[in-house]
């Protein structure tokens, strides 16, 4: 609603360009992996903290979480992202990737 009482009309398209909303996706689905990524890894250390691993299984995920990490950097590459790129401010509750 405007503030007259009446209803604000959509424009029927949006401003964009395929690059932009390329682009604008890409940053989505790697902020998404990456927060999955980063609970992995809290989750990795949590588990080796309490000894539920044999040390096997601690170098085979120490390897995984080093290659994932090798991959997103990768792929942030790609498009000239950085990891602050993928943090979205989540307003008073801070941002989406901060160690907080």
């Amino acid at each position: 609603m405007s503030i007259d009482g009446e209803p604000t009309l959509l424009p029927k398209r949006l401003a964009s360009d395929a690059d932009s909303v390329e682009r604008d996706l890409f940053t989505l689905v790697l902020t998404v992996v990456e927060l999955i990524r980063q609970l992995m890894e809290r989750q990795a250390l949590r588990r080796v903290e309490q000894g539920d691993l044999t040390d096997d299984e601690v170098d085979a995920l120490g390897i995984a979480l080093m290659r994932l990490e090798q991959a997103m950097a990768e792929l942030r590459g790609r498009y000239g992202l950085t990891v602050k790129d993928l943090d979205i401010d989540l307003g008073p509750l801070g941002t989406l990737l901060s160690d907080g």
